[in-house]
Protein backbone atom coordinates (compact mmCIF):
# COMPACT_ATOMS: atom_id res chain seq x y z
CA UNK A 1 0.00 0.00 0.00
CA UNK A 2 1.09 3.25 -0.76
CA UNK A 3 0.39 5.56 1.84
CA UNK A 4 -0.32 9.80 0.98
CA UNK A 5 0.85 12.33 3.07
CA UNK A 6 -1.60 12.73 6.07
CA UNK A 7 -4.17 15.66 6.33
CA UNK A 8 -4.17 15.84 9.78
CA UNK A 9 -1.90 17.13 12.68
CA UNK A 10 -3.02 15.19 15.40
CA UNK A 11 0.16 14.22 17.15
CA UNK A 12 -1.13 11.34 18.86
CA UNK A 13 -2.01 9.32 15.83
CA UNK A 14 0.58 6.28 14.75
CA UNK A 15 2.19 6.88 18.77
CA UNK A 16 0.48 4.07 20.65
CA UNK A 17 -0.95 0.37 19.86
CA UNK A 18 -3.35 -2.29 21.61
CA UNK A 19 -0.88 -4.68 23.49
CA UNK A 20 -3.55 -7.40 24.88
CA UNK A 21 -6.87 -7.98 24.78
CA UNK A 22 -9.27 -9.95 27.04
CA UNK A 23 -12.61 -11.35 27.17
CA UNK A 24 -15.06 -13.57 29.63
CA UNK A 25 -17.53 -15.66 27.87
CA UNK A 26 -20.34 -14.25 25.92
CA UNK A 27 -23.97 -15.65 27.22
CA UNK A 28 -27.51 -14.56 26.17
CA UNK A 29 -28.99 -11.95 28.34
CA UNK A 30 -29.51 -13.18 31.55
CA UNK A 31 -26.98 -15.90 31.03
CA UNK A 32 -24.49 -15.11 33.84
CA UNK A 33 -25.70 -15.78 37.21
CA UNK A 34 -23.19 -16.77 39.10
CA UNK A 35 -20.74 -13.29 39.42
CA UNK A 36 -21.53 -10.02 39.08
CA UNK A 37 -21.12 -7.74 36.30
CA UNK A 38 -18.20 -6.04 38.16
CA UNK A 39 -16.38 -8.93 38.99
CA UNK A 40 -16.94 -10.25 35.02
CA UNK A 41 -14.89 -6.71 34.36
CA UNK A 42 -11.97 -7.16 36.75
CA UNK A 43 -11.94 -10.66 35.48
CA UNK A 44 -11.68 -9.41 31.37
CA UNK A 45 -8.75 -6.85 32.89
CA UNK A 46 -6.80 -9.38 34.14
CA UNK A 47 -6.86 -11.48 31.05
CA UNK A 48 -5.87 -8.37 28.89
CA UNK A 49 -3.52 -7.72 31.49
CA UNK A 50 -2.07 -10.97 31.00
CA UNK A 51 -2.12 -11.17 27.22
CA UNK A 52 -0.13 -8.48 27.13
CA UNK A 53 2.47 -9.87 29.81
CA UNK A 54 1.99 -7.39 32.01
CA UNK A 55 1.10 -7.51 35.67
CA UNK A 56 -2.14 -5.40 36.66
CA UNK A 57 -0.09 -3.63 38.92
CA UNK A 58 1.58 -1.21 35.90
CA UNK A 59 -1.82 -0.14 34.88
CA UNK A 60 -2.27 3.40 35.74
CA UNK A 61 -4.83 4.83 33.34
CA UNK A 62 -8.39 3.70 32.71
CA UNK A 63 -10.83 4.76 29.99
CA UNK A 64 -14.59 3.64 28.57
CA UNK A 65 -17.53 4.86 27.31
CA UNK A 66 -21.70 4.34 27.43
CA UNK A 67 -22.15 5.11 30.64
CA UNK A 68 -20.22 2.17 31.83
CA UNK A 69 -21.18 1.38 35.72
CA UNK A 70 -18.01 0.62 37.25
CA UNK A 71 -15.54 3.54 37.96
CA UNK A 72 -11.62 3.02 37.80
CA UNK A 73 -11.28 3.90 41.43
CA UNK A 74 -13.22 0.67 42.30
CA UNK A 75 -11.71 -1.22 39.59
CA UNK A 76 -8.46 -0.02 40.85
CA UNK A 77 -8.99 -1.08 44.45
CA UNK A 78 -10.50 -4.49 43.43
CA UNK A 79 -7.56 -5.32 41.36
CA UNK A 80 -4.76 -3.87 44.12
CA UNK A 81 -3.95 -1.41 41.72
CA UNK A 82 -0.65 0.93 43.38
CA UNK A 83 -1.49 4.55 41.41
CA UNK A 84 -4.02 5.87 39.31
CA UNK A 85 -2.86 8.55 36.76
CA UNK A 86 -5.95 8.76 34.36
CA UNK A 87 -9.66 8.08 33.61
CA UNK A 88 -11.77 9.27 31.02
CA UNK A 89 -15.30 8.57 30.13
CA UNK A 90 -16.41 9.47 26.43
CA UNK A 91 -19.64 11.39 26.71
CA UNK A 92 -23.13 10.04 25.94
CA UNK A 93 -23.03 8.36 22.62
CA UNK A 94 -23.89 4.80 23.48
CA UNK A 95 -22.16 2.06 21.34
CA UNK A 96 -20.76 5.08 19.42
CA UNK A 97 -18.07 5.63 21.54
CA UNK A 98 -16.11 2.65 21.72
CA UNK A 99 -13.09 3.10 19.59
CA UNK A 100 -13.57 6.56 21.21
CA UNK A 101 -12.33 5.06 24.29
CA UNK A 102 -9.20 3.95 22.87
CA UNK A 103 -8.45 6.92 21.23
CA UNK A 104 -8.75 9.07 24.40
CA UNK A 105 -6.30 6.21 25.87
CA UNK A 106 -3.75 6.86 22.69
CA UNK A 107 -3.99 10.68 23.62
CA UNK A 108 -3.36 9.97 27.33
CA UNK A 109 -0.46 8.02 26.25
CA UNK A 110 0.94 10.08 23.97
CA UNK A 111 0.89 12.50 26.10
CA UNK A 112 2.94 11.10 28.83
CA UNK A 113 -0.10 10.95 31.80
CA UNK A 114 0.37 7.45 31.40
CA UNK A 115 2.17 3.86 30.82
CA UNK A 116 -1.04 1.42 30.33
CA UNK A 117 -4.48 2.40 30.08
CA UNK A 118 -6.68 -0.16 30.42
CA UNK A 119 -10.44 0.50 28.14
CA UNK A 120 -13.00 -1.82 29.17
CA UNK A 121 -16.78 -2.43 29.11
CA UNK A 122 -18.78 -4.53 31.18
CA UNK A 123 -22.30 -5.62 30.43
CA UNK A 124 -24.70 -7.89 32.10
CA UNK A 125 -28.25 -7.08 30.64
CA UNK A 126 -29.60 -9.87 32.88
CA UNK A 127 -28.65 -8.08 35.86
CA UNK A 128 -29.13 -4.72 34.66
CA UNK A 129 -31.34 -2.99 32.20
CA UNK A 130 -32.58 -4.72 28.76
CA UNK A 131 -31.39 -1.93 25.95
CA UNK A 132 -33.57 -3.38 23.56
CA UNK A 133 -36.58 -2.31 25.82
CA UNK A 134 -38.39 0.52 26.43
CA UNK A 135 -37.64 2.58 29.49
CA UNK A 136 -38.16 5.69 30.89
CA UNK A 137 -35.44 8.43 29.95
CA UNK A 138 -34.75 12.24 30.81
CA UNK A 139 -33.65 13.09 27.51
CA UNK A 140 -33.51 11.10 24.06
CA UNK A 141 -36.64 8.42 23.66
CA UNK A 142 -38.96 10.11 26.05
CA UNK A 143 -39.61 12.18 23.64
CA UNK A 144 -40.32 9.96 20.48
CA UNK A 145 -42.53 7.60 23.00
CA UNK A 146 -45.67 9.09 22.50
CA UNK A 147 -45.31 8.67 19.06
CA UNK A 148 -44.61 4.87 19.00
CA UNK A 149 -41.23 4.68 19.04
CA UNK A 150 -39.89 2.64 22.25
CA UNK A 151 -36.61 0.33 20.88
CA UNK A 152 -33.89 1.01 18.82
CA UNK A 153 -34.83 -1.64 16.28
CA UNK A 154 -37.93 0.66 15.21
CA UNK A 155 -36.09 4.41 15.35
CA UNK A 156 -33.29 2.92 13.74
CA UNK A 157 -35.53 1.11 10.62
CA UNK A 158 -36.63 4.35 10.02
CA UNK A 159 -33.48 5.57 8.72
CA UNK A 160 -32.80 2.50 6.52
CA UNK A 161 -36.37 2.71 5.37
CA UNK A 162 -35.27 6.44 3.77
CA UNK A 163 -32.11 4.55 2.70
CA UNK A 164 -34.65 2.05 0.60
CA UNK A 165 -36.54 4.75 -0.69
CA UNK A 166 -33.58 7.02 -1.89
CA UNK A 167 -31.54 4.28 -3.68
CA UNK A 168 -34.32 1.73 -4.09
CA UNK A 169 -32.04 -0.73 -2.24
CA UNK A 170 -33.34 -4.01 -2.28
CA UNK A 171 -34.15 -5.33 1.12
CA UNK A 172 -32.78 -9.45 0.56
CA UNK A 173 -29.50 -7.11 0.96
CA UNK A 174 -29.93 -7.61 4.65
CA UNK A 175 -30.40 -11.17 4.44
CA UNK A 176 -27.04 -11.32 2.78
CA UNK A 177 -25.35 -9.86 5.63
CA UNK A 178 -26.55 -11.34 8.21
CA UNK A 179 -25.69 -14.92 6.31
CA UNK A 180 -22.30 -13.88 5.89
CA UNK A 181 -21.84 -12.97 9.47
CA UNK A 182 -23.27 -16.13 10.50
CA UNK A 183 -20.57 -17.85 8.71
CA UNK A 184 -18.19 -16.16 10.44
CA UNK A 185 -19.55 -16.96 13.49
CA UNK A 186 -19.92 -20.61 13.49
CA UNK A 187 -15.95 -20.58 13.30
CA UNK A 188 -15.44 -18.67 16.36
CA UNK A 189 -15.97 -20.98 19.28
CA UNK A 190 -16.47 -17.82 21.35
CA UNK A 191 -19.41 -16.77 19.10
CA UNK A 192 -23.48 -17.08 20.63
CA UNK A 193 -24.66 -18.04 17.18
CA UNK A 194 -22.80 -20.79 15.96
CA UNK A 195 -25.91 -22.23 13.81
CA UNK A 196 -25.34 -21.28 9.72
CA UNK A 197 -28.21 -19.45 8.92
CA UNK A 198 -29.79 -19.02 5.02
CA UNK A 199 -31.23 -16.65 3.60
CA UNK A 200 -34.48 -18.59 3.43
CA UNK A 201 -34.48 -18.69 6.91
CA UNK A 202 -33.89 -14.89 7.53
CA UNK A 203 -36.66 -14.33 5.05
CA UNK A 204 -39.37 -16.33 7.09
CA UNK A 205 -38.05 -15.03 10.57
CA UNK A 206 -40.49 -12.69 12.44
CA UNK A 207 -40.87 -9.27 11.79
CA UNK A 208 -39.40 -6.57 14.74
CA UNK A 209 -39.52 -3.54 13.09
CA UNK A 210 -40.07 -2.84 8.86
CA UNK A 211 -37.84 -3.89 7.22
CA UNK A 212 -36.09 -5.44 10.18
CA UNK A 213 -36.48 -8.97 11.09
CA UNK A 214 -35.11 -11.05 14.08
CA UNK A 215 -32.15 -11.60 12.14
CA UNK A 216 -31.59 -8.01 11.56
CA UNK A 217 -31.08 -7.50 15.44
CA UNK A 218 -28.01 -7.30 17.32
CA UNK A 219 -27.93 -10.50 20.42
CA UNK A 220 -28.50 -9.57 24.42
CA UNK A 221 -25.13 -10.13 25.25
CA UNK A 222 -23.99 -11.00 28.82
CA UNK A 223 -20.04 -10.43 29.01
CA UNK A 224 -17.11 -8.21 29.43
CA UNK A 225 -14.25 -7.21 27.38
CA UNK A 226 -10.57 -5.11 27.73
CA UNK A 227 -8.14 -3.90 26.24
CA UNK A 228 -4.32 -2.40 27.26
CA UNK A 229 -3.41 0.47 25.60
CA UNK A 230 0.47 1.92 25.37
CA UNK A 231 3.09 3.59 23.46
CA UNK A 232 4.21 1.94 20.55
CA UNK A 233 7.74 1.53 21.95
CA UNK A 234 6.92 -0.20 25.46
CA UNK A 235 4.34 -2.47 22.80
CA UNK A 236 7.51 -3.62 20.96
CA UNK A 237 8.88 -5.36 23.93
CA UNK A 238 5.63 -7.16 25.52
CA UNK A 239 4.26 -10.54 25.04
CA UNK A 240 2.14 -10.08 21.74
CA UNK A 241 2.28 -8.90 18.75
CA UNK A 242 0.67 -5.09 19.13
CA UNK A 243 -2.11 -3.23 16.79
CA UNK A 244 -0.50 -0.12 16.14
CA UNK A 245 -3.32 2.67 16.73
CA UNK A 246 -2.54 3.96 12.94
CA UNK A 247 -5.53 6.53 13.24
CA UNK A 248 -8.42 7.67 15.24
CA UNK A 249 -11.24 10.13 15.21
CA UNK A 250 -14.71 10.81 16.78
CA UNK A 251 -17.35 13.07 15.49
CA UNK A 252 -21.18 13.65 14.45
CA UNK A 253 -22.29 15.95 11.46
CA UNK A 254 -24.26 19.05 10.80
CA UNK A 255 -27.75 19.37 12.78
CA UNK A 256 -27.50 15.38 13.84
CA UNK A 257 -28.62 15.96 17.48
CA UNK A 258 -29.35 12.60 19.38
CA UNK A 259 -29.72 11.43 15.96
CA UNK A 260 -32.80 8.81 15.64
CA UNK A 261 -32.63 7.48 18.95
CA UNK A 262 -33.64 10.90 20.12
CA UNK A 263 -34.50 13.81 17.68
CA UNK A 264 -35.42 12.57 14.04
CA UNK A 265 -34.72 15.94 13.53
CA UNK A 266 -32.19 15.75 11.26
CA UNK A 267 -31.20 16.82 7.95
CA UNK A 268 -32.87 15.21 4.60
CA UNK A 269 -29.97 15.02 2.83
CA UNK A 270 -28.03 12.52 5.15
CA UNK A 271 -31.00 10.75 7.12
CA UNK A 272 -30.64 7.77 5.40
CA UNK A 273 -26.86 7.37 6.89
CA UNK A 274 -25.43 6.71 10.23
CA UNK A 275 -23.66 9.53 10.12
CA UNK A 276 -20.44 8.82 10.09
CA UNK A 277 -19.16 11.00 6.71
CA UNK A 278 -17.02 13.43 9.09
CA UNK A 279 -15.23 11.06 11.39
CA UNK A 280 -14.32 8.82 7.83
CA UNK A 281 -13.20 11.98 6.61
CA UNK A 282 -11.36 12.95 9.62
CA UNK A 283 -10.24 9.12 10.14
CA UNK A 284 -8.93 8.56 6.49
CA UNK A 285 -7.20 12.13 6.25
CA UNK A 286 -5.32 11.21 9.35
CA UNK A 287 -4.28 7.94 8.41
CA UNK A 288 -3.03 9.33 4.76
CA UNK A 289 -4.96 6.42 2.95
CA UNK A 290 -8.22 5.74 1.51
CA UNK A 291 -10.79 3.29 2.16
CA UNK A 292 -9.59 1.13 -0.92
CA UNK A 293 -6.64 0.73 1.11
CA UNK A 294 -8.12 -0.93 3.73
CA UNK A 295 -7.59 -5.29 4.11
CA UNK A 296 -10.31 -6.09 6.33
CA UNK A 297 -13.24 -4.14 8.54
CA UNK A 298 -15.12 -4.99 11.93
CA UNK A 299 -17.89 -2.51 10.96
CA UNK A 300 -20.87 -2.02 13.96
CA UNK A 301 -23.81 -3.46 13.38
CA UNK A 302 -26.37 -3.52 15.92
CA UNK A 303 -28.67 -3.72 12.75
CA UNK A 304 -27.86 -5.13 9.37
CA UNK A 305 -28.61 -1.87 7.74
CA UNK A 306 -26.02 0.23 9.89
CA UNK A 307 -24.02 -2.22 8.92
CA UNK A 308 -25.11 -1.23 5.10
CA UNK A 309 -25.21 2.37 5.83
CA UNK A 310 -21.84 2.26 6.79
CA UNK A 311 -20.45 1.37 4.36
CA UNK A 312 -21.39 4.35 2.21
CA UNK A 313 -20.74 6.61 5.26
CA UNK A 314 -17.12 5.27 5.88
CA UNK A 315 -16.37 5.74 1.72
CA UNK A 316 -15.99 1.88 1.13
CA UNK A 317 -18.78 2.08 -1.76
CA UNK A 318 -20.62 4.86 -3.44
CA UNK A 319 -23.79 6.25 -1.81
CA UNK A 320 -26.25 3.53 -3.02
CA UNK A 321 -23.71 0.77 -4.12
CA UNK A 322 -23.49 -0.94 -1.01
CA UNK A 323 -26.82 -3.35 -1.65
CA UNK A 324 -25.03 -4.80 -4.22
CA UNK A 325 -21.25 -4.79 -2.91
CA UNK A 326 -23.00 -6.90 -0.14
CA UNK A 327 -25.16 -8.89 -2.51
CA UNK A 328 -22.01 -9.97 -4.39
CA UNK A 329 -20.08 -11.55 -1.33
CA UNK A 330 -18.46 -8.20 -0.46
CA UNK A 331 -18.14 -9.19 3.10
CA UNK A 332 -17.72 -12.41 3.05
CA UNK A 333 -13.91 -13.95 3.38
CA UNK A 334 -13.64 -14.25 -0.45
CA UNK A 335 -15.18 -10.66 -0.57
CA UNK A 336 -13.37 -7.42 -1.62
CA UNK A 337 -13.56 -6.24 2.12
CA UNK A 338 -13.68 -9.30 5.01
CA UNK A 339 -16.14 -7.49 7.35
CA UNK A 340 -17.18 -8.55 10.83
CA UNK A 341 -14.93 -11.71 10.77
CA UNK A 342 -16.12 -12.93 14.32
CA UNK A 343 -19.32 -12.85 14.20
CA UNK A 344 -19.75 -9.16 14.47
CA UNK A 345 -22.84 -7.81 17.09
CA UNK A 346 -24.98 -10.00 14.70
CA UNK A 347 -23.77 -13.24 15.92
CA UNK A 348 -20.61 -13.15 18.50
CA UNK A 349 -22.34 -11.15 20.92
CA UNK A 350 -23.68 -7.07 21.91
CA UNK A 351 -21.04 -5.49 24.22
CA UNK A 352 -21.57 -2.02 22.42
CA UNK A 353 -19.37 -2.94 20.11
CA UNK A 354 -16.17 -3.57 22.19
CA UNK A 355 -16.00 -7.09 21.09
CA UNK A 356 -15.21 -5.64 17.37
CA UNK A 357 -11.98 -4.12 18.77
CA UNK A 358 -10.97 -7.28 20.17
CA UNK A 359 -11.45 -8.80 16.35
CA UNK A 360 -9.78 -6.06 14.88
CA UNK A 361 -6.96 -7.08 17.30
CA UNK A 362 -6.64 -10.57 16.29
CA UNK A 363 -6.44 -9.49 12.60
CA UNK A 364 -3.60 -7.57 12.71
CA UNK A 365 -1.89 -10.39 14.87
CA UNK A 366 -2.51 -13.36 12.27
CA UNK A 367 -4.74 -15.18 14.89
CA UNK A 368 -8.53 -14.37 13.96
CA UNK A 369 -10.95 -17.87 13.50
CA UNK A 370 -11.48 -16.42 10.13
CA UNK A 371 -8.35 -14.32 9.36
CA UNK A 372 -7.89 -12.47 6.32
CA UNK A 373 -4.17 -14.00 4.72
CA UNK A 374 -1.15 -10.86 4.61
CA UNK A 375 -4.00 -8.11 6.57
CA UNK A 376 -1.98 -4.85 7.63
CA UNK A 377 -4.82 -2.40 8.11
CA UNK A 378 -8.09 -3.37 10.12
CA UNK A 379 -11.28 -0.27 10.48
CA UNK A 380 -13.14 -0.46 13.59
CA UNK A 381 -15.93 1.52 13.52
CA UNK A 382 -18.24 2.50 16.42
CA UNK A 383 -22.44 3.41 16.84
CA UNK A 384 -25.47 3.00 14.91
CA UNK A 385 -28.61 4.79 16.27
CA UNK A 386 -26.74 7.33 18.20
CA UNK A 387 -25.44 10.35 16.28
CA UNK A 388 -21.81 10.39 18.15
CA UNK A 389 -19.51 8.41 15.96
CA UNK A 390 -15.77 7.26 16.46
CA UNK A 391 -13.66 4.98 14.60
CA UNK A 392 -10.05 3.80 14.49
CA UNK A 393 -7.37 2.10 12.17
CA UNK A 394 -5.36 -0.67 13.45
CA UNK A 395 -2.34 -1.47 11.61
CA UNK A 396 0.89 -4.08 11.80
Amino acid sequence: MTRRVPDSSAAFADTAAIAGIGATEFTRRGGITDRTEFALLCEAIRKAADDAGISTDEIDGFSSYATERHEPVLVQAALGMPELRWSNMVWGAGGGGSTASVMNAAMAVHAGLCNYVVCYRSLCQGQYERFGQYRPRPTAGSFMAPFGLMSPAQMTALTFRRHMNVHDTPVEALGHIAVTLREYATRNPAALMRKPLSLAEHAASRRIADPFRLYDCCLETDGAAAVIVTSRERARDLRRKPARILAAAQASGDRWGLGPMGSHNMPIETYHSINARETGRILFGMAGMSPSDLDVAQIYDAFTGVLLMGLEDYGICEPGGAAEFVMSGGLGPEGKLPTNTAGGLLSEGYLQGFNLILEGVRQIRGDSTSQVADAETCLVTSGGGQAHKSAMILAV
